[in-house]
């Protein structure tokens, strides 16, 4: 039984009850996730593997991550090994670190959901190849979630794109640009406020969380970043099961 599964049912639990809960996944963390190899201790970046803290990742993302692992890495699947309570514990300790102050709960641990609809051989190429390990950052899971898998930098697809020619063309709406000390990049908004202003700097592969001082930034519509140049390392066929995957779980 996977985390998927338990969050499937997810139901917001007594302050109380959410701490203790965390207060245990910390422990568990502790003793089963942070070694000298592994992550380091409160997520922090002293440990082999990345950092986990204050990340911005959603709570299912950090779900399916610890119950499916990542293909090609140490990261093991702990779907299978950890008791379903330890394992809502961890992940809602792991929520807490990317700063989820209230992460959901299952209201009936280990409780049961509905099998999902088999994956064509063709979409279940495209599912691993939406995270594949093996490409580091020029992959589709470094800005996009589906299914819990991946990171939400930009919004969902709206329409599935008809053949991977469209999927290059793809325009990601929102693109637009930013001056900081007379350097121009292309960024996605996330918020302006009085004294910061949010957003993901979209000049590398994988996009970096930027918060700057609103007087040293000028921003601007418009950007001529493409969706192209972030799934270069793709092939054709390579797109096409992707698609087919996308199709298959937006249905």
């Amino acid at each position: 039984m996977t985390l998927v599964v338990l969050l499937l049912a997810a139901a917001v639990l007594p302050a109380q009850t959410v701490q203790d809960v965390v207060r245990h996944g910390e422990d568990v963390f502790a003793k089963t996730c942070a070694s000298g190899y592994c992550h380091a201790a409160k997520g922090a970046v002293a440990g082999g593997a990345p950092r986990l803290a204050a990340r911005g990742f959603s709570q299912e993302y950090i779900a399916n991550t610890v119950a499916r692992g990542i293909a090609g890495t140490a990261m093991p699947a702990f779907g299978e090994n950890l008791p379903p309570a330890d394992m809502v514990a961890v992940i809602a300790y792991v929520a807490t670190l990317n700063g989820i102050d209230r992460p959901s709960l299952p209201a009936r641990l280990g409780a049961p959901a509905p099998a999902a609809a088999p994956l064509s051989p063709e979409a279940t190429r495209g599912r691993e190849l939406f995270s594949d390990a093996t490409r580091g950052f020029g992959r589709c899971s470094t800005c996009h979630e589906v299914n819990g898998i991946g990171i939400p930098v930009s919004t969902a697809i709206a329409k599935i794109p008809a053949d991977p020619a469209a999927l290059k063309a793809l325009t990601t709406p929102g693109v637009s640009s930013a001056t900081i000390d007379g350097e121009t990049m292309p960024i996605l908004m996330i918020a302006r406020r009085a004294q910061s202003v949010s957003f993901y700097d979209l000049t590398s592969v994988s996009p970096v969380l930027r918060t700057v001082a609103p007087a040293s930034v000028q921003t601007r519509d418009g950007s001529n970043w493409r969706h192209a140049s972030a799934i270069a390392s793709y092939s054709e066929t390579d797109l096409a099961a992707i698609l087919a995957y996308l199709r298959a779980v937006t249905r």
